[in-house]
């Protein structure tokens, strides 16, 4: 009894971890959304506690590994398009081959088809969620 109350417990605490994916924001939504990062008053408030635009959050401090202002990090905040397909990762690495910021990357050149700064593919919402 004692095992199987315990595989019942660590499956729960499997659950919860992989389910802690953070909404941080919409990155091309309208400013008036309030999921957008240009909204002051919603996910782009420099007071929020997890926000990406507060310097002192653990996703806005240019120190913090999960920062997405941090220059050396292969982590931070991941972008997904409104189908929950990863399109890359929102970090100012130029040498992670997934982030936005690496213009030879697939999802930083702006000529690639699954980069979401691709001026010629449609446009869908893009929400970074944090881990």
């Amino acid at each position: 009894m004692r095992p199987l109350l315990f595989v019942a417990l660590l499956l729960v605490a499997l659950a919860a971890s992989s389910a802690s994916a953070q909404n941080l924001g919409c990155l091309n939504c309208s400013p008036y959304d309030p999921d957008s990062l240009q909204n002051p008053y919603g996910k782009g408030s420099p007071y929020a506690p997890d926000g990406l635009m507060n310097p002192y959050s653990r996703f806005g401090n240019p120190y913090s590994p999960d920062s997405w202002t941090n220059p050396y990090t292969f982590e931070g905040p991941k972008v997904y398009d409104e189908q929950g397909q990863f399109r890359g990762n929102l970090n100012q690495n130029r040498y992670d081959p997934d982030s936005l910021a690496n213009p030879y990357g697939r999802y930083g050149n702006p000529y690639s088809s699954e980069s979401p700064l691709n001026p010629y593919t449609p446009k869908r919402r893009l929400d970074i969620f944090g881990k």
